[in-house]
């Protein structure tokens, strides 16, 4: 367990009502790899979807783009020379004075006795996101160790500053903190959606960080399940019982809901609705594919996409809920699958290719993958709809006995972390006591080995991998991609952004493997490389 001194361990779900808007010899460089410069995803890139643009057009763009939208910062520092111990010096931005002015609170057994002006510093580097109130320091005292964490990016250049951790939907390349320094690790936490940001679903963005926290069960401290509040959530009985569903049905209620506002997305979720409603009745509200208006009372947006009673009760009355998130990733999912179940309705889901190992049991949900064509998904619903006892098969996960998924079990009962759960921290503080004591342990390993490197060898490099993120190429929703008109909005952005964002992940990868210290030299690494493959070499 961990405690911060405010006390603050609750995270109201989800976050986004919480944000405001290779190898080196020495073991002080050991905790960022360089990374080895390769042309096999850009290779890939032109024959498949999104090669729509020569490279030198696209890095040109960019360099527009750079001009026009990125203030260009220039923070004044040269190359770092890091050769003879990799720790960089400067004064503290945060004077002995201040340190000391922030309390301290012992957490339960944790026996670090330093003085806060003794700990290692954990920068948080988004700007938007910080898990402490009122202001920008404070100590925490975590499972094992404590850290001085802070958003104050004047300690960036400082000794003690161990780590910096990047919030993923805010983190941009032209801002990165440059020149990287040797002995800091970069730590990632983006629990959304991959649509945010591309670049970290590219195997040379998502190297550079040291620790992650993403949905992605395969990521050092895993966020798989930070839809599903508990277990309870799913055993909680039908908002609308199947009797007044059918009374519904008899009334005109289509047996389908589809409910979105948010249409432009990189699953390209709609083209698959669209050609789907050929075949089956679907209600459609909200600004996708509107067929029918909202009542009144549920106009306010804030009301219609939260757990509101009303709203609970008049999404109830529908048999099945289209369920299509807007980015698919594996381990990726997010209400849209979890609140059908809750309220006792059979979600239709696309998202998360990995979905059934996290389902209740093996006829939870209906998967559109599962079937050749939205024609032979409609055919089935229909059948379903018509057969109450079949239909009431895919609710039977109400009752505990029938939930048979034991990596779902597992996984709500081990995680550390809570959701709507004063009992237990948020994990957004958790990440951070991950962060804190991997630190420690790595700091106290770097100095054994100094005091005696013949007896304890230096800590390995530690480096994420693909598998931490690594979302596919935005794919068309529904048909080949040789069928869509080439001036179609969904093919003109989201293969592009997924392309650019690898540009610009090879660029920073750059900055960082020629201790760069000037972010806005960005473009001129992006036309280097793209000249480079492009001269064949």
């Amino acid at each position: 367990m961990f405690k911060t001194l405010g006390g603050s361990t609750a995270l109201l779900f989800p976050l986004a009502f919480l944000k405001a808007g290779r190898t080196d010899a020495t073991a002080a460089s050991s905790v960022h790899p360089v990374l080895q410069d390769s042309g096999e995803e850009k290779q890939w890139k032109c024959n498949n979807i999104g090669c729509v643009c020569p490279e030198l057009k696209l890095t040109m763009a960019l360099y527009l783009w750079l001009i026009v939208v990125v203030p260009v910062c220039c923070w004044g520092q040269g190359p770092v020379d890091m050769a003879d111990s990799g720790v960089f010096h400067p004064q503290s931005a945060l004077t002995d004075m201040e340190f000391a002015s922030v309390s301290t609170y012992r957490g339960p057994g944790n026996t670090d006795s330093r003085p806060n002006n003794k700990l290692p510093i954990l920068l948080w580097w988004s700007s938007n996101l910080f898990p402490h109130f009122p202001g920008d320091t404070e100590r925490v005292d975590c499972a094992h160790s404590s850290c001085l964490v802070t958003s104050n990016r004047k300690v960036q250049l400082y000794r003690r500053t161990a780590s910096i951790i990047f919030y993923g939907t805010d983190f941009r390349a032209y801002e990165a903190p440059l020149p990287r320094l040797s002995h800091q690790t970069w730590a990632l936490f983006h629990e959304e959606s991959p649509m945010n940001n591309y670049l970290l679903s590219h195997s040379v963005g998502i190297r550079m960080f040291n620790y992650t926290a993403t949905f992605r069960r395969e990521s050092d401290y895993p966020l798989t399940l930070q839809w599903l509040p508990s277990l309870d959530y799913l055993l909680k009985p039908m908002a609308v019982p199947l009797q007044e569903k059918n009374r519904w049905r008899q009334a005109g209620l289509a047996p389908v809901l589809y409910m979105q506002s948010h249409c432009d997305v990189p699953s390209d979720r709609d083209r698959y609705v669209q050609e789907l409603m050929k075949y089956i009745e679907i209600d459609s509200y909200g600004k996708c594919l509107n067929n029918k208006p909202l009542p009144d009372y549920l106009e306010d947006t804030s009301t219609a996409t939260g757990e509101d009673r009303r709203f609970m009760s008049f999404v109830g009355r529908y048999k099945f809920h289209l369920a299509l998130e807007n980015g698919l990733c594996p381990d990726y999912m997010t209400e849209k699958l979890w609140r059908p179940m809750h309220q006792g309705c059979v979600p239709i889901y696309r998202g998360s290719s990995s979905v059934a190992d996290w389902l209740p049991n093996n006829h939870s949900a209906i998967l559109i993958d599962d079937f050749p064509s939205p024609r032979e998904l409609a055919e089935f619903i229909k059948a379903l709809d018509q057969d109450d006892a079949q239909y009431s098969r895919y609710l039977e996960y109400k009752t505990p006995s029938k939930i048979t998924n034991l990596r779902l079990l597992e996984g709500l009962e081990s995680r550390e972390w809570g959701v709507n759960d004063m009992s237990k921290p948020n994990y957004l503080n958790g990440f951070e006591c991950f962060v804190c004591d991997r630190e420690n342990e790595r700091l106290a390993a770097v100095k054994a080995n100094r005091k005696n490197p013949k007896q304890n060898l230096s800590p390995q490099p530690k480096m994420a991998n693909s598998s931490h993120m690594g979302c596919p190429l935005p794919s068309p929703g529904y048909g080949p991609v040789e069928h869509i008109d080439p001036n179609d909005g969904w093919l003109q952005m989201w293969p592009q952004d997924y392309w650019q964002s690898l540009d610009q992940a090879e660029g920073l990868e750059s900055l960082i493997r020629h201790n760069v210290s000037d972010p806005s030299l960005l473009w001129q690494h992006i036309q280097s490389i793209a000249m480079r493959r492009a001269r064949g070499r």
